[in-house]
């Protein structure tokens, strides 16, 4: 009964998408489109029309393929909310796109406005069905009844966050378990069954949901409740906690014809990360293209300045620490690497980097290159190429991996950067450790948004030298 009304729901909520984002886009090409319609051809008119269709449709199918449609009776209303905006970014594209192709007779301030327009009604739609609905839930309508297999810290650990949270809906109907280890006090045990009781539990009950939250010692036994739940038609949910409580979230996915769960450190959206590998591939081929001069001005003082190549290629790691060749402008003497050896008592740095301000190897034009981070920009090739993105972690040297402890291999889990949280931080006056947890922190956040604004801070951090 509960299925059918959510999947009544859903299809209702996305005839009202429909008929909601419809109603914005005309209602701001009303008022601020072409002023007098008898004006506009039959041609005309028409493009409009299929633009209106299909600035009207492309929410509800670009919203049935995002967590917005498949939302979790947990889902927070800040990531419903940003959700909708990556929702209706994309749909901005295809409307732009499509009235582009048709070349119809809208300004695009007004097209920008009604897409907008449609952004704004579809959100406070959203949050009004989603805040109604936990009202609801509140008052102990729309339930969801489960089940937990386990009896021990763990499935009392889920039965205080369902109890915590009334807005979510659920309400726990027992426990099965098995084992000869107590109970845990806050469990009713008279509430506790052995396996073997499942098939008849479920027949006593109205069982929506079984969680999985046992310790690792009765895996073995878990087959009969997925089992029994299949047959039944029941969703199951194993809390990844019962490999351990450090590993970080699965994601479902397959090993040829095999289902299978994925734990990765990194698990962000695949739509998101073919985004940023296009802003790279566009950002980085439009900067070569303005620096390209100011590359050259740069190469020819160095040759004049300094005997040895312009560039400077160096061993670097990148993702999971596959080694690439580095490309910088030469800012150092020829022989700078040998003679590092030399210099290791006067590094600045804790950790495996070596790093000194004042670096005697430098030439006089590096110093000047490097005030401004000039001698970054030929890394814009290495971006372009894939090596690299235009925010990451720094690339280290394959003698820093090295030295590396396992938990600072994380900073190796994404694609290295020209840019990053360190170098806007304040860059050599932060330690290593320091370093190492602003990575992870960029790694574990990680968003478009994020991006953006690390750019952003990049362009004062150089104009003031900090980035350097």
């Amino acid at each position: 009964m509960l299925r059918q009304l959510d999947q009544g729901l859903r299809a209702s909520v996305l005839v009202l998408d429909v008929i909601l984002s419809a109603t914005a886009f005309v209602s701001v090409l009303a008022l601020l489109g072409p002023r007098d319609a008898l004006v506009l051809t039959h041609e005309e008119s028409l493009k409009l029309l299929v633009l209106g269709l299909v600035a009207s449709l492309v929410w509800p199918l670009v919203l049935q393929s995002t967590v917005v449609q498949r939302a979790t009776r947990q889902l927070p209303v800040s990531t419903l909310l940003s959700q909708l905006v990556l929702a209706g970014s994309a749909s901005t594209v295809v409307v732009s796109a499509t009235a582009f192709v048709l070349r119809a007779p809208i300004a695009p301030l007004v097209l920008l406005l009604c897409v907008l327009a449609q952004l704004i009604v579809i959100c406070l739609f959203r949050v009004s069905i989603l805040t109604a609905l936990r009202l609801a839930r509140r008052r102990g309508r729309n339930f969801r009844n489960l089940l937990i297999a386990g009896s021990g810290p763990r499935a009392r650990d889920v039965m205080r966050m369902v109890e915590q949270h009334p807005a979510w809906g659920y309400a726990v109907v027992g426990f099965v378990d098995e084992g000869d280890w107590p109970v845990d006090p806050e469990i009713p045990a008279e509430r506790v069954h052995k396996f073997v009781e499942l098939p008849q539990l479920m027949r006593d009950e109205v069982i929506d949901e079984i969680i999985i939250a046992c310790p690792r010692s009765v895996f073995g036994a878990l087959g009969s409740i997925v089992g029994v739940s299949a047959e039944a038609g029941v969703p199951v949910t194993v809390l990844s906690d019962i490999f351990g409580d450090y590993v970080p979230p699965p994601r479902v996915t397959q090993f040829d014809t095999l289902a299978a769960l994925r734990f990765s450190p990194v698990h962000h959206d695949r739509g998101s990360l073919r985004t940023k590998r296009l802003f790279d591939l566009i950002g980085s081929g439009v900067l070569l293209l303005v620096t390209g001069p100011l590359i050259g001005v740069a190469a020819i003082a160095i040759k004049a300045t300094s005997p040895g190549p312009v560039f400077f290629r160096q061993q670097r790691c990148g993702r999971n620490g596959h080694r690439f060749a580095m490309l910088k402008l030469r800012t150092m003497v020829n022989d700078a690497e040998r003679r590092q050896a030399e210099l290791l008592d006067q590094n600045e740095m804790d950790g495996p980097v070596f790093k000194i301000k004042a670096d005697p190897r430098i030439t006089p034009i590096g110093r000047l290159l490097r005030r401004w981070s000039i001698d970054e920009l030929p890394q814009l090739w290495n971006v372009f190429r894939g090596d690299m993105s235009l925010v990451g972690p720094r690339p280290p040297i394959p003698t820093e991996v090295e030295r590396y402890q396992i938990f600072e291999r994380r900073r190796l889990s994404m694609r290295p950067g020209i840019t990053c949280l360190w170098q806007v931080s304040g860059r050599n006056a932060i330690g290593f450790d320091d370093w190492v947890k602003l990575d992870v922190e960029y790694i574990d956040t990680w968003s478009l948004l994020n991006d953006a604004r690390i750019l952003l801070r990049t362009i004062p951090a150089v104009l003031r030298g900090t980035g350097s």
